[in-house]
């Protein structure tokens, strides 16, 4: 499974008939068995159809953290990434973002 980012926000969980995806450090997580976590008005149905890398180190639900961006974690912050998404790993299947290319001009 690859995926833009662009198209990551299509599976945050509004369209029953499609999976819900939560990226952390550009890869996807089929979170859908979680629905309970990851759904709309779901707990942490922020993070669904994102990438929330930053969110997930900071333990904030805040929108602003909501995003890929690593620029300025500590390392214990990062220590807290590296372990949700070894219990991502175990748990949900695992694919790829691909980032869309840059237009120049």
């Amino acid at each position: 499974m690859e995926l833009t980012v662009q198209q990551l926000k299509q599976f945050d969980g509004s369209d029953t008939n499609k999976p819900i995806y939560v990226a952390i450090k550009g890869r996807i997580f089929d979170v859908s068995t979680g629905k309970n976590f990851y759904g709309p008005g779901a707990a942490y149905c922020m993070f669904a159809g994102k990438d929330a890398s930053r969110a997930l180190a900071k333990m904030s639900k805040n929108e602003e953290d909501v995003c890929a961006s690593l620029d300025g974690l500590s390392e214990k912050e990062m220590a807290v990434l590296n372990d949700w998404e070894k219990k991502f790993e175990a748990k949900y299947p695992v694919g790829s973002i691909v980032q869309p290319v840059e237009m120049v001009g």
